[in-house]
């Protein structure tokens, strides 16, 4: 017998899936606990129904994966199942903004230009194809660029009644849920706000988007550290923060105050993980040569020297930029720029699982005044 970690039952746990609705037990949040002593491994599966007709075969496929994937030394103690809903009842979460949302995502980067928008929305995108509700809220009050990347310029959102509440109508655009401020102003206009109107104005795109039910919601925050960090923080749980830099010296060095930030006693969000944008060059015709032209393995020892991991290494390929400007996000090809941000999305679904299991939800920052 042995003892496993976490991260790899929930690897293993990964390639179970759910034969109703195709997609692994891990995404779906079934795996709600996980123990791992030496008389062997007990976990509590949560489906979302109490009279799911196919539990009894997720169990046993449950046991054949985990004994083919950790070894013979796997002992597999116990499989429990509580139905969500009185699962729930045990892990009373606190009251929320959007109730619909299951995970808020904070997209964050120390400096500008480290291309933190262009993961933001090939992320969204990314999920989006693989079956998850997904939405993007372009925080970037100052820069917002996500209009030009979903050619969506001359997008105005409608606005409805909704219990005396005016609710704002995101863009649905390649399967993701979208809300901007490029999308209230003219795109040749310079957004010349004090802090405090450009927090308001987020906080009216959290409180008032018809987000509906979501699994992501992604927030692009502006470069650097700012009240509207603070606002989002205040006004709603984060579940995690990604942080995004280039290999280069300069925008690692920022990396580290925004991981520092989130870290910090008074925000205290988890870091779910760092993405190396740029990683290197790689010409489309010649996909198996790499060109370190910012930097090799930067984002690699940056995230081993803060203890986060780092999520996926995004190459420089010509395609990235035609599709972020022809509004055709490269996530939807079958490309090396692809396929890069679809092993992305499969590995910020599985740390946002494995957080949802390990912590407790986030609380919002409360300042007294």
């Amino acid at each position: 017998m042995g003892t496993f970690s976490k991260e790899q039952i929930l690897k293993a746990l990964s390639e179970v899936i759910h034969p109703e609705n195709g997609k692994d037990i891990v995404s779906l949040g079934m795996v709600s606990e996980i123990v791992s002593e030496d008389e062997g491994i007990s976990l509590t599966l949560t489906p979302e129904r109490s009279n799911d007709p196919f539990i009894s075969s997720i169990k046993s496929t449950t046991v054949k994966v985990l004994k083919k994937t950790l070894g013979i030394n796997a002992v597999i103690k116990e499989i429990s199942v509580q139905p969500r809903e009185i699962a729930d009842k045990h892990h009373e979460k606190p009251a929320t903004l959007l109730p619909g949302v299951k995970n808020i995502i904070a997209i964050s980067s120390g400096k500008g230009g480290v291309g933190k928008t262009t993961i933001a929305v090939n992320l969204a995108v990314s999920l989006a194809r693989k079956g998850y509700d997904t939405g993007l809220l372009d925080a970037d009050i100052f820069g917002p660029s996500v209009p030009i990347m979903l050619d969506a310029e001359k997008y105005k959102p409608a606005v409805k009644r909704d219990n005396n509440v005016d609710r704002i109508i995101p863009l649905t655009k390649h399967g993701v849920k979208v809300l901007s401020i490029g999308f209230f102003i003219n795109p040749e206009d310079a957004v010349v706000w004090r802090g405090p109107m450009a927090s308001s104005f987020l906080k009216q795109l959290i409180s008032q988007g018809d987000w509906g039910n979501l699994d992501f919601l992604f927030v692009d925050l502006p470069p650097g550290t700012s009240d509207i960090h603070l606002t989002l923080v205040q006004e709603v749980a984060v579940t995690g923060a990604i942080v995004v830099s280039t290999p280069q010296k300069v925008a690692l060095a920022d990396a580290i105050k925004g991981i520092s930030m989130f870290r910090s006693d008074k925000i205290n969000v988890p870091v779910l993980g760092l993405v190396e944008n740029m990683a290197w060059f790689t010409p489309e015709e010649l996909p198996n040569n790499r060109y370190y032209i910012f930097g090799k393995e930067g984002g690699r020892i940056l995230a081993d020297k803060m203890k986060v991991p780092l999520l996926g290494q995004i190459p420089l390929v010509q395609s990235i930029c035609d599709s972020s400007d022809s509004g055709n996000p490269v996530a939807l090809e079958d490309t090396i720029a692809g396929n890069a941000f679809m092993a992305l999305a499969d590995e910020v679904a599985s740390r946002v699982n494995q957080r949802n299991i390990e912590l407790g939800p986030t609380i919002k920052l409360v300042i007294n005044k």
